[in-house]
């Protein structure tokens, strides 16, 4: 959530980053709503002042000689009860302004920092730097991972569809214990990086999904339990932020480093006719995830390091790779700063995109309440807080099935995922 004050202080320049976003958002209303809410309490607190003023005179009063039946006495209480009245009249109006305020800012995305390149679509997005060339397949006649995965029978789409719907894949022996291997080893490799791992809830109710940013406006990509206000998870960033709703934290105990494997779910609305086919675009899919809590002082060092420990995952496996940074029209909703990683797909001659790493900076915090307390400081101030993949097991898998295939039909194993699965080759 942005900052009521900093729109209310500087509208022109909230305006003009918004605007670099790639829908347009207008804050004209906004700035009205509050100006008509600040009118309403300082009037508010006008009477307040002056009906607590009242409640002295009276007995002030009385006490010096006034008949407490007497005319100025009455006076007195009859404007008493006009401002009471007045007040209990007031108090419904400001609450339904601040009511109002409050969601037009659940509306409105993050600012992108100074640092983010200006852009009007993915196209101005900025190639930072990449990584494999020399991993890079030459065999001509790969084939993409759902057909390889179906010859060697470890991944079923149409029994799936049976069971579920589309969107939706099998995984079967190897390709089920690849799955669990690839999610062991992210998970092994960012704890030794200094990650703690949690298992959170694979639940999340309203309250969190607003927390970090995926409600109200994203309520359409997400599976809601129709009969609690419950919601699948659709990244383990909602559960993982949301541990430390409304608390203060000690400045000493930051950065906090967390990781998770959760499965996500998500409706891929508006997707349809995209990646229908294998692990690229499914409802359900396997993710490890990172985030912090960081002070803000560090926030976008943090995020340096935690592109970094994404990009550790894709060393270790050898899987050629580029980091992209986002530029103001391609960030996600509660980003300031993004870098995406994508993977080399063979099969398709592309880059995909396999991770996101995201400074959300205080926009996060602000919305769930977290701040952090310095000691002999006055005051708290909000923490930031900073997520990534790290990574997408079903992309990863993907990108192994096709960057690892051979001639003859088999697909061998990353070595840094042999101890894992026991075998050289699928």
């Amino acid at each position: 959530m942005l900052d009521i004050k900093q729109i209310r202080d500087n509208p022109q320049l909230v305006q003009e980053k918004l605007k670099t976003r790639s829908h347009h958002y207008e804050i004209q209303p906004l700035v009205e709503l509050d100006r008509e809410q600040r009118e309403l309490e300082a009037k508010r607190s006008q009477l307040q002042a002056r009906g607590n003023e009242i409640a002295k005179l009276i007995p002030e009063k009385i006490k010096a000689g006034s008949d407490p039946k007497g005319a100025d006495v009455q006076a007195l209480r009859d404007e008493g009860s006009s401002i009471k009245a007045l007040i209990s009249s007031l108090e419904p109006q400001e609450k339904e302004l601040i009511a109002k305020i409050n969601e037009l800012l659940l509306a409105l995305p993050n600012l992108p920092s100074d640092s983010t390149p200006i852009g009007q679509s993915e196209d101005d997005n900025v190639e930072v730097r990449r990584w494999g060339d020399e991993y890079i397949p030459q065999n001509p006649h790969i084939l993409p991972h759902w057909e390889i995965g179906e010859k060697l029978g470890i991944l079923n789409t149409e029994r799936a569809v049976k069971v579920a719907q589309s969107r939706f894949v099998t995984l079967i022996g190897a390709g089920a214990a690849l799955e669990r291997a690839l999610i062991q080893f992210m998970l092994d490799h960012q704890i030794a990086a200094g990650y703690v791992e949690v298992i959170p809830p694979f639940l999340v109710n309203t309250d969190s999904l607003t927390a970090t940013g995926q409600l109200p406006k994203f309520a359409e990509e997400s599976f809601k339990c129709a009969a609690d206000d419950l919601w699948l998870t659709p990244t383990a960033e909602v559960p993982i932020t949301n541990l430390y709703r409304g608390e203060i934290l000690a400045a000493e105990n930051l950065p906090i480093y967390h990781c998770a494997y959760t499965p996500c779910f998500r409706r891929e609305a508006g997707s349809y006719g995209r990646d229908m086919r294998g692990l690229i675009r499914l409802h359900q899919f396997d993710k490890v995830e990172l985030v912090k809590f960081v002070h803000p002082n560090t926030s976008f060092d943090e995020l340096e390091k935690l592109t970094r420990n994404a990009e550790a995952i894709l060393q270790a496996l050898e899987l050629p790779y580029r980091v992209i940074e986002l530029c103001t029209a391609d960030l996600g909703f509660s980003s300031a700063k993004t870098y995406d990683l994508e993977v080399w797909l063979p099969s398709s001659g592309k880059y995909r995109e396999i991770s996101s790493c995201s400074n959300c900076l205080d926009f996060q915090a602000r919305r769930a309440q977290i701040r952090l307390k310095e000691s002999g400081k006055k005051g708290t101030q909000l923490v930031h807080t900073l997520n990534g993949s790290g990574l997408a097991v079903g992309r990863t898998m993907a990108a192994i099935l096709e960057n690892y295939q051979q001639e003859d039909g088999t697909v061998q194993i990353p070595k840094a995922l042999q101890p894992y699965l026991k075998r050289e080759v699928l």
